[in-house]
């Protein structure tokens, strides 16, 4: 399997975006030499106390100079918001910074209502589902200069270099979204910590909607790549404890407190202890948020998770209080599934 991470700009306990953004530099700079695939950053608004990344569009373009081989892309750029054009400017921009390298991750989600008030977001489209796959596949078209002859676009040009074009993926959380990349004919990227329970549900509506692609850049068979909520430590039991500032975040999520962070203390006061080490096998039903465990434990489970859902590829997404915890997790994690 290939494995790959993605960031969330986690602003450190009393320090700011700067900090945030120099730990992701180093965090894609790790991922790098321990070859990790590809190392894309998120898009998340109205959570500047614990959450930086809000621009992956500016963000990796200092990315792009940062590093020399790894794939960089948006986990994903909430296309929602934007303009299809203006999100096709931005990447094709990103791909003659870094030739070959670019993902363009596309997906949607609302933010608080000043969020999306202030980005001018409209929040009651007709048809949420026609309205973004309509957008996905314009983004597309601009990258590829697909627009037929006597379009009114057709004599738009983007900046870009001359090899290849950025690879674009549809990131989502439900079967809508999995319909959508099937339909599309697109690389389809499944976020296990939002909506676990959907996973393999997803993935078959993916490949039962699946179309060889009539867009320039699509695929003529189904790719897939889900992505997981896993920390690594040293032993099951230390994994299980920074497990906990992810299961505390989501308890603290259903009670209405978006957007908070505990540390790892505040985490098991509020949990009432350490959280049991995820078993080395699931059920077969079990699709937990959250997982964790040694590096043999984890390689064993992200096999189990991947496994399920027919994908050779995982993305892995944490909430770790503290940088170094987080590069050790990836490089412990690395030397569990054979990276290094």
């Amino acid at each position: 399997m290939e494995f790959s991470v993605v960031d969330l700009s986690p602003v450190p306990a009393d320090g700011t975006a700067a900090d945030a953004y120099a730990n992701t530099v180093a965090t894609a700079q790790q991922a790098e030499r321990l070859g990790y695939s590809r190392f894309w950053v998120a898009e998340h608004h109205g959570m500047a106390d614990t959450i930086a990344g809000t621009t992956p569009e500016v963000l990796l373009g200092h990315l792009a100079a940062e590093t020399d081989e790894i794939r960089i892309g948006s986990g994903a750029v909430l296309l929602n918001h934007y303009s299809p054009f203006k999100v096709a400017e931005e990447f094709a921009t990103l791909d003659a910074l870094a030739p070959g390298r670019i993902d363009a991750g596309l997906g949607r989600a609302n933010g608080s209502p000043a969020a999306d008030r202030a980005l001018e977001t409209d929040r009651h489209v007709r048809n949420p589902d026609e309205d973004h796959a309509e957008k996905i596949e314009a983004v597309v078209t601009h990258l590829y200069d697909d627009y037929p002859d006597g379009h009114p676009y057709s004599d738009l040009e983007l900046p870009r270099s001359e090899q290849e074009t950025p690879v674009p993926w549809v990131l989502g959380s439900s079967p809508s979204s999995a319909k959508i990349a099937g339909e599309l004919g697109l690389p389809y990227c499944f976020a296990a910590f939002i909506r676990p329970q959907f996973a393999v549900h997803s993935f078959e509506a993916y490949r039962e909607q699946f179309q060889p692609s009539r867009l320039a850049g699509g695929l003529d068979e189904p790719q897939g790549m889900i992505a997981v909520n896993a920390i690594c430590a040293d032993s099951d039991q230390e994994a299980a404890r920074h497990r906990a500032v992810a299961e505390a975040s989501y308890k603290r999520m259903q009670q209405g407190n978006v957007g908070s962070r505990p540390s790892i203390e505040e985490a098991l006061d509020e949990l009432g202890g350490v959280p049991d080490p995820t078993p080395t096998t699931l059920d077969a039903d079990e699709w937990p948020r959250a997982i964790s465990g040694s590096p043999e434990t984890l390689a064993g489970l992200l096999e189990q998770l991947a496994g399920r859902v027919g994908v050779d590829e995982v993305m892995i997404q944490h909430i770790v209080a503290d940088h170094d915890d987080a590069l050790r997790s990836h490089e412990l994690l690395a030397d569990g599934v054979g990276l290094v």
